[in-house]
């Protein structure tokens, strides 16, 4: 497939790490180019064929909800331009509609999930505990259904492997009470509200998970990326139906293909066919279109 970028290789500024997304790069002492890959991964294992344009999907979306939600907690960005941080051509066509430039922080070590409908591993712990990180959650839901109130169901951030759900307890001994308390009710009012407006948009935000990270003066900070087809889950209104797993405008669609195949879902991964390449970035451009009523330049 043409026009993807698998990973990105800057002249003019030292990496200082690479995600299984994102590639980052340093800019002086205080801040960091981050760029938005092509990369997939599913079931935390970066695939080897890229998304056309998934990049720069992601950091569309990304920056849209930035700006929507900045009035509720301070984010990362700088409001520098990457292009202008780089030199040569070739590193310009790199960071050009997928790159972002952001304050250098100290990251959070959880992951700040927010549930809003029982899916996916939210779903697997409730059918065997009743429970999802230990709220105890009314008998009887089923699949896909609608809680009575978004739940904050935060997780360990893994360097590799899997991340794994953990309790609001847990939370308080990794970074503090006051931390903690408030990590969960901005990330409740984050989702609130991005679930009411995506709702006018026709699109379901089942489940999303942000991370934060604090300033020089222990501020809490909006980082990563937020509310990106990687980072939640987007399902079309209009064929929601409680009792089975929605179509969805995320990867679910590559990891529903890959259940097909016999993987045991540790690297290396299987290759994609093209088509389901093409309808996978098909798919995250659709999302962008209807949430934000942007298309791709």
């Amino acid at each position: 497939m043409t026009n993807a970028l698998y990973e990105s290789s800057l002249k003019s500024l030292p990496r200082i790490g690479r995600g299984k997304v994102r590639d980052i790069y340093a800019v002086g002492e205080d801040k960091m180019l981050i760029v938005t890959s092509d990369r997939l991964s599913a079931f935390d294992v970066v695939l080897p064929d890229p998304i056309p344009q998934k990049g720069r999907v992601l950091n569309e979306m990304a920056n849209f909800w930035f700006g929507k939600l900045g009035h509720i907690v301070p984010n990362q960005l700088t409001g520098i331009d990457p292009e202008e941080v780089v030199e040569g051509d070739e590193d310009k066509a790199q960071v050009k509609g997928r790159s972002v430039v952001v304050r250098k922080l100290k990251p959070l070590p959880i992951e700040a999930v927010v549930r809003g409908y029982l899916i996916g591993s939210g779903w697997k712990d409730y059918r065997n505990t009743g429970k999802i990180c230990g709220i105890e959650l009314a008998k009887g839901l089923q699949l896909a259904q609608k809680l009575h109130a978004p739940i904050f169901t935060p997780a360990t951030k893994a360097e590799e492997g899997h991340d794994e759900n953990i309790s609001f307890d847990e939370v308080e001994k990794l970074i503090g009470e006051e931390l903690a308390n408030k990590v969960r009710e901005v990330s409740l009012q984050l989702y609130k509200e991005a679930a009411d407006y995506a709702a006018s948009r026709g699109i379901i935000i089942a489940d999303t998970k942000f991370e934060f990270g604090t300033d020089g003066e222990g501020n809490l900070v909006l980082i990563d990326e937020v509310l990106t087809a990687d980072s939640s889950r987007f399902w079309p209104a209009d064929s929601y139906k409680v009792g089975s797993s929605p179509p969805s405008f995320d990867k679910q669609y590559v990891r529903d293909y890959l259940e097909t195949m016999n993987w045991n879902k540790t690297p290396p991964a299987p290759r994609l066919p093209r088509e389901v390449i093409a309808k996978t970035s098909q798919k995250y451009q659709e999302a962008l279109e209807r949430l934000t009523g942007r298309k791709l330049a």
